[in-house]
């Protein structure tokens, strides 16, 4: 073989091995990251921390009677209602009517175990989260609305499903929710300031 053969060989093989060594070590590096990705995201807040969220204030000083609004705490609705009095005159007359009407298996706060499920009997504070499947309910507040009947009180109906809650989130029988709406735990700041997150027992 001539000397001019021996180097063409030489550098076919050169270029071959330095092909093979990159893409060797590119396939390594590329193996590399594919695992360090997973790791490095672990170290990320995660969608709880996210969604852990700090307390948040709502000013109701132009809440009307018979209104609502709606707040976010943790990525969730939280409904506001200034109920009047025809409206807390509908919730024990209900009663019967009412998977759990003394919210025994439901989830609030100590201090809002009661008929009003509230710290002020006018002021309801709830999530907005149906506790079937997490559909967002709708506020139907009128007596009698076409579509829920005659016999319609007030409250909450969640299109989804169509699970029922009345004035204070209390789910009705027959419907396939099994537990109230939620209560947040929250506080008076003033009598138009809410804290929604904390109470007057959290640090």
């Amino acid at each position: 073989m001539s000397a001019d053969a021996q180097h063409v060989d030489g550098g076919v093989d050169e270029g071959r091995r330095h092909f093979l060594v990159v893409a060797t070590t590119t396939m390594g590096l590329a193996g590399v990251a594919a695992t360090a990705v997973p790791f490095l995201a672990s170290w990320q807040p995660s969608a709880r921390a996210k969604a852990a969220g700090a307390p948040v204030e709502a000013d109701i000083s132009k809440l009307e009677r018979g209104a609502m609004i709606k707040v976010e705490w943790r990525g969730q609705a939280v409904f506001i209602v200034h109920r009047t009095e025809e409206m807390l005159k509908t919730l024990q007359p209900l009663e019967g009517q009412l998977r759990d009407p003394k919210s025994e298996e439901s989830e609030q706060p100590e201090y809002a175990k009661n008929e009003a499920r509230s710290l002020k009997p006018e002021i309801l504070v709830m999530i907005g989260v149906c506790t079937h499947l997490g559909c967002a309910p709708i506020a139907k507040f009128q007596p009698g609305d076409a579509e829920l009947g005659a016999d319609w009180q007030g409250g909450f109906h969640c299109p989804c499903h169509g699970s029922r809650f009345d004035l204070s989130g209390r789910v009705m029988k027959g419907w396939p929710a099994l537990v109230n709406l939620r209560v947040p735990p929250y506080q008076f700041l003033s009598d138009n300031k809410l804290l929604i997150g904390a109470d007057s027992g959290a640090a």
